[in-house]
């Protein structure tokens, strides 16, 4: 319990972990505004139209900032020399390393769930006002998608804590998370249409995006399998950097 206040007294006086969740915040219901808005004029009476999907479009840019902020939830402390301290005074690192993702992660659910409801309640109201379908919580799947999107987000926050702790450097990490959830599937679309389909079902951020879809999407896996896939390369991320931290001098 100890560790576990020692690590959010860490987290809360930071600026630039504030700094950083009001723009993870900012970003997701921002960019969600801007494309339901978008979309809403675009309609043309479409079968695929899945208006829950389309609010929620902004993890795609607010799990970059969401992930920097779990990033530098433990690179900061290589960076001002505050890890030697840090691993004094918990010298089971495995400990030290479970009490920063347990902090992060209450803090990243939380900032994930805001602006999921937020980037869902302020879409739906763009698109409704625009005369086209619409969807509310009501609606099958919806309400799975949107708490989906929440759970996406805090997922790859605890992706870029693990690579924090991998590579022990911020723009290293930092550099690793965006080609992880950006570049890597960019790249592959100038591949042959057989190795980009792969990608696209079966690469871990592609797949567990999935998860804000309401309608089926074709050659795809299903939302809570895609979910679970990317869970998976979290948890192999994180266990990597465990062992990095344990064996590897501060």
């Amino acid at each position: 319990m100890n560790v576990l206040r020692s690590e959010w007294t860490k987290f809360r006086s930071l600026r630039s972990t504030w700094l950083t969740a009001a723009v993870t915040v900012l970003l997701g219901v921002g960019i969600a505004a801007m494309a339901s808005a978008g979309k809403a004029k675009a309609y043309a009476g479409e079968a695929d139209w899945d208006p829950t999907a389309i609010s929620l479009t902004s993890i795609i840019v607010a799990q970059l900032a969401i992930g920097v902020l779990g990033v530098l939830v433990i690179t900061a402390e290589y960076s001002t020399g505050t890890i030697q301290p840090s691993v004094v005074a918990v010298p089971v690192r495995g400990r030290l390393l479970a009490a920063k993702a347990a902090v992060f992660s209450g803090v990243a659910l939380l900032l994930g769930q805001v602006i999921g409801f937020a980037s869902f309640l302020a879409g739906q109201a763009l698109i409704a006002d625009a005369g086209v379908p619409y969807a509310t919580l009501g609606q099958p799947e919806a309400l799975r998608a949107v708490v989906g999107s929440g759970l996406y987000l805090a997922a790859i926050g605890l992706l870029g804590l693990g690579l924090g702790a991998l590579m022990r450097s911020t723009a290293g990490a930092i550099g690793v998370l965006v080609s992880a959830t950006l570049l890597i599937r960019l790249v592959a679309q100038s591949f042959p249409a057989s190795w980009s389909d792969w990608m696209d079902r079966y690469w871990p951020t592609a797949a567990g995006e999935k998860i804000v879809n309401v309608l089926p999407v074709p050659e795809a896996l299903p939302p809570l399998t895609g979910f679970a896939l990317l869970c998976g390369f979290v948890a192999a991320v994180g266990a990597i950097g465990y062992t990095v931290l344990r064996t590897r001098d501060v």
